[in-house]
Formats: structure tokens, C-alpha cells, sequence
């Protein structure tokens, strides 16, 4: 053997040593047509503009800023 790491000579033939290129190789289980229909279709009316928080973490917020706020005017 000419290279340590290339197929030995005698074994060209077996059909072992013959791989499929990637094309043949990623196409062998896709369907005939691959296309997946859009389930989100672009376009259209847009969704009406929301606040992202809801008025339970407002009020979480308001109410840890309180006690900060009274830890601060409690404990100086």
C-alpha cells in the first residue's frame, strides 16, 4: 500500500469501500415534494399592539419597589 490511511487495492470492489455522495445521501428519505406549506402566512393585518407585561408583574414590581423602598426609610 502506497498510503497507511487509503482503501487497499484489492478491496476497490467491494461494496463496502463505495459511499453515496451527500446529495444521494439526503435525498434518499425526502419526499417527493419537500416543500412544507407556511403556517404563519406573511402579509395580512397585523396583530393590535399589546404591553408586554401584565398587570400582575406591574404590580410585583410596584410592590418590591415598596418594600425597598420602606427596607431604606425603615432601616437607615
Amino acid at each position: 500500500m502506497a498510503h497507511p490511511h487509503s482503501i487497499d487495492p484489492r478491496a476497490f470492489d467491494d461494496a463496502r469501500n463505495h459511499y453515496s455522495t451527500d446529495e444521494e445521501f439526503y435525498a434518499s428519505d425526502r419526499p417527493v415534494r419537500h416543500e412544507l406549506p407556511e403556517d404563519r402566512p406573511r402579509g395580512g393585518a397585523a396583530d393590535p399592539v399589546r404591553h408586554p407585561w401584565s398587570w400582575g408583574m406591574v404590580a410585583l414590581v410596584v410592590f418590591a419597589g415598596l418594600i425597598v423602598l420602606m427596607g431604606i426609610a425603615l432601616f437607615p
